[in-house]
């Protein structure tokens, strides 16, 4: 099971949280470089985990079509 921590929901908040901190504008420099470069590294890894679920998605749509076309194809 993944964890928790990789999750999409998970990720997403921490990203949500970064940029409010970003947009309340209460951050050193120096915070305020550090917090961009995390959420940078948070958005490509929800990037990776949304085309990987997107294949999924495919993968699975594609199963469903193939049976179903084999369904119709016994009925004729």
């Amino acid at each position: 099971m993944a964890k928790i921590e990789n999750s999409y929901e998970f990720m997403l908040n921490n990203l949500n949280t970064i940029v409010d901190d970003l947009e309340n504008g209460n951050l050193t420099l120096e915070e305020a470089i550090n917090k961009y470069e995390e959420g940078v590294k948070l958005i490509n890894k929800l990037y990776k985990k949304l085309n990987t679920l997107e294949g999924k998605i495919k993968i699975v749509s594609n199963d469903i079509e193939k049976d179903a076309g084999d369904e119709l194809n016994g009925y004729r």
